[in-house]
């Protein structure tokens, strides 16, 4: 793998765009499990685009800003110190997303109160990135998808769904190019890199056990 194939992927699974192929994944393939089969797909459309908003714009025009006022020299982040205030920042984001989808956007917050559970899963993974960050630098893009198999393969085995096991093995394999990436790219060691695999699985599967 050179470099340039690195970056790329490195941007297109880039750990906030990772929550909306998720709940893509979960809406179109098995709505019931996550509460949206009642909504039709223009609804399910705008529903999708909005937690795309929350979850990947907010967070993207927050870190243009930082970088705008020298807050951070880059937008990938690379220095542990300068991680701290965008990884702060992006867990009030995802705490704020997690409470308007499961207490103020209504009837979702009813019918779907799965979707707060997920957001607030990966809320809880980015609480603990930014807490590990402030003494050790754990890969964030390990930790993204270490939670989306974590939720699928969860989901999979405690509901039966076999449409799940197409998507999940693609995820592992999508999972093994952004770790070989991030390697090939200097910006983690073998041993961040599986912490933040660990993470996310451990979170994600843990949600899904105890609040699905």
């Amino acid at each position: 793998m050179n470099n340039r194939l690195a970056i790329i992927l490195s941007v297109v699974f880039h750990p906030l765009i990772l929550t909306t192929y998720l709940f893509a994944l979960l809406f179109f393939l098995v709505p019931d499990l996550v509460g949206v089969s009642a909504f039709e797909l223009p609804a399910l459309g705008s529903l999708l685009m909005l937690l795309w908003i929350n979850t990947f714009i907010a967070p993207a025009v927050m870190m243009f800003y930082f970088k705008k006022t020298g807050m951070i020299t880059s937008l990938h982040v690379e220095d542990p110190v300068e991680r701290r205030i965008p990884y702060i920042s992006c867990v009030v984001i995802y705490g704020l997303a997690t409470y308007l989808f499961g207490w103020q956007l209504q009837p979702i917050g009813e019918l779907a109160p799965q979707i707060s559970v997920i957001l607030a899963s990966v809320t809880l993974s980015l609480v603990v990135v930014a807490m590990v960050s402030y003494f050790w630098k754990i890969s964030a893009h390990a930790t993204g998808i270490g939670g989306a198999i974590g939720m699928l393969s969860g989901l999979m085995i405690r509901f039966d769904e076999s449409a799940l096991l197409l998507p999940l093995l693609f995820t592992i394999l999508i999972g093994g190019w952004i770790m070989s990436a991030r390697l090939q790219l200097n910006a983690h060691t073998p041993g961040q890199i599986l912490a933040g695999v660990f993470c996310g699985v451990f979170v994600s599967s843990a949600t899904v056990y105890f609040f699905f």
